[in-house]
């Protein structure tokens, strides 16, 4: 069992093939993650890396093949699907609650830097400050499974150094962390994912 968690979380591709538009953008796709590890999906846009993560939050079911896994799964996508007109607090509390989780938010917020301005409208926030709140959300799920598309985008440097340290935490807690990126992020040891 994990030294964080009350099992041992995982998550395997199998054979997967993954149709988008009428065409096949991977077919034959297998990995498995266990606890501690992380995946670095990699390759050009259009590839379907998004899609991978999609596959893996079973958000978008596989043409072949099969995903399996254990553990809850958190999801940072391109939309962080914040309520732009609730205040920051109260817009991941929505979440949080939805996790049974809601005392993690303001821990949340503060591991990601925006304490500060939980009482503001999500709406007001920066492009790095709605990217660090849609992570704030994946750590206040609690979820030993991470699935996390694009987490860098709009981030400064300080910002991207705490995503690096927040995924190397999780990782040495037995969470597993599966990521898409186009930028560079520290996870050493990564299994690289590419077709």
């Amino acid at each position: 069992m994990s030294p964080g968690l009350a099992f041992d979380p995982s998550l395997a591709f199998d054979d997967v093939t993954c149709l988008r538009g009428g065409r096949i953008l991977f077919e034959g796709l297998g990995f498995a993650l266990a606890p501690g590890e992380a995946g670095l999906v990699l390759g050009p846009n259009g590839v379907g890396k998004s899609s991978l993560i999609r596959i893996a939050a079973g958000l978008l079911a596989p043409l072949g093949g099969r995903v399996t896994g254990e553990g809850a799964r958190a999801l940072l996508s391109e939309t962080a699907a914040l309520d732009a007109e609730r205040m920051l607090a109260g817009a991941l509390g929505f979440w949080a609650g939805l996790d049974a989780r809601r005392g993690a938010v303001a821990e949340a917020l503060a591991a990601v830097g925006l304490a500060d301005i939980a009482d503001v409208p999500v709406r007001l926030l920066s492009t790095g400050q709605r990217r660090r709140a849609a992570f704030a959300r994946v750590l206040a799920s609690g979820a030993p499974v991470w699935l996390l598309d694009e987490p860098a985008n709009g981030l400064d440097t300080a910002s991207v150094a705490m995503l690096e340290a927040r995924i190397a935490a999780h990782r040495a807690d037995g969470g597993i962390v599966l990521v898409a990126t186009h930028q560079p992020i520290a996870l050493p040891g990564a299994q690289e994912i590419r077709w």
